[in-house]
């Protein structure tokens, strides 16, 4: 099974907890119905990139990265690659590489936790959005794509992050 194969079968499979994520569900399926090379940041126009917002559900924290190019506090996460079998292994492998704890993360069971469609200056990149929880003893470490790396307590990133962020801790939260 190629990631292309498994993103449409993840997709497919996903119940989209509200009518707008029902909406981007059914234009992500689009898109790789349509973009054999749709996973991929070579992809015009747009492709599907995975993150994962790392939590610390006993601390009631969550750790964000200040993107180095976008100059926002956003949850871990990027481009596709061709080692990843899995989306969730492109989530698992952004949330590592960026936040450096490197063993102990685990998504959350169950799939996805949202979908998110923004504009970078690649291209519109059309996210899904997971959550992993972080190891008890979690050290981060900054990688080179951000300028900080910070844990913040749920109540604080309404603060630090936009909306989207915002809409994935809220939901990541319901799940917990």
């Amino acid at each position: 099974m190629t990631l292309h194969d498994d993103a449409a079968r993840v997709l497919d499979r996903w119940s989209a907890p509200d009518e707008g994520q029902q909406e981007l569900r059914l234009a992500y399926l689009d898109h790789l119905a349509t973009h054999p090379a749709g996973m991929w940041k070579a992809c015009p126009g747009a492709h599907l990139t995975a993150s994962a917002l790392v939590i610390d559900p006993a601390g009631e924290r969550v750790l964000l990265t200040l993107h180095r190019k976008l100059k926002m506090w956003l949850q871990m996460g990027g481009h596709c690659e061709r080692q990843d079998a899995t989306l969730e292994d492109a989530a698992l492998r952004e949330a590592r590489e960026e936040s450096g704890i490197g063993t102990g993360l685990a998504l959350l069971p169950g799939g996805p936790v949202l979908l998110d469609r923004h504009s970078t200056p690649c291209a519109w990149h059309l996210d899904v959005q997971y959550a992993a929880l972080a190891p008890a003893d979690a050290v981060e470490t900054i990688s080179d794509e951000s300028l900080d790396l910070r844990w913040f307590a749920y109540d604080e990133v309404p603060r630090v992050a936009d909306a989207s962020v915002v809409r994935l801790l809220e939901r990541t939260r319901a799940l917990l």
